[in-house]
């Protein structure tokens, strides 16, 4: 069973002070273009932390997890995988059970995620349709702007998408598809958070981009530019 942590006040000058988790990497899907090729989380502090939960010295199985997401206070917003995707099962597909049990620890709070489980399976769109339909935010992590218009296509959950532009400044744009994409406000913005913006935990139309970051940033606007 996969394991996870929750940190009740996060320390992350992006996220602000809120509760965020952490998943054990098992949880990461090998369609994820960015594993061991400029993961963010691959890196520094919170690879330690990551490393710590493989190694089974930090956080929980992932019923007593749900156990202390449950505890979280009533309309507060968290983040949920600051590391870490959707568990899986046993065939590589999104754990129907574990999401279920977390979407339930959620009920009343605001919680948010991002996954880049692989949308072209009709049950990981039908677990993500599930969760945004039951009050926790799934966001859908594209890797360039046309694989955005696909997954926005899907009308399962709202998008992200990996920008080829420099972290630190506004690079709002389109899609192909003629998509809105705005910039995250605190990758450009010194004075906001997610505790203070919470755009990912909407139900919305608009596409957030990210700009490439972290030590394998070239790796990441490459990606960005495929």
């Amino acid at each position: 069973m996969t394991r996870a942590a929750l940190t009740m006040k996060s320390s992350n000058i992006k996220t602000g002070p809120i509760p965020v988790s952490t998943t054990g990497k098992s949880s990461c899907p090998e369609i994820c273009p960015l594993k061991d090729n400029g993961c963010y989380a691959a890196i520094g502090k919170v690879n330690i932390h990551w490393n710590r939960i493989d190694n089974n010295q930090w956080g929980k199985e992932w019923n007593d997890f749900c156990q202390d997401v449950s505890s979280i206070p009533n309309g507060f917003l968290w983040r949920h995988n600051q590391a870490g995707d959707l568990p899986m099962d046993d065939g590589g597909l999104i754990d129907q059970n574990a999401i279920q049990r977390l979407v339930i620890a959620n009920n009343g709070k605001r919680g948010f995620t991002y996954t880049h489980h692989d949308m072209t399976i009709e049950h990981n769109r039908n677990m993500v349709r599930l969760m945004n339909e039951n009050g926790f935010r799934v966001n859908l992590s594209a890797n360039n702007l046309a694989h955005a218009d696909i997954l926005a296509d899907m009308d399962i959950g709202p998008v992200v998408v990996i920008q080829d532009a420099q972290n630190g400044t506004r690079a709002d744009t389109v899609t192909p598809g003629g998509r809105k994409v705005v910039t995250c406000p605190a990758t450009y913005k010194a004075q906001v958070t997610c505790l203070t913006c919470g755009l990912c935990a909407r139900d919305r139309k608009a596409i957030i981009g990210f700009p490439a970051h972290g030590i394998a940033k070239r790796n990441v606007r490459e990606i960005a530019r495929d």
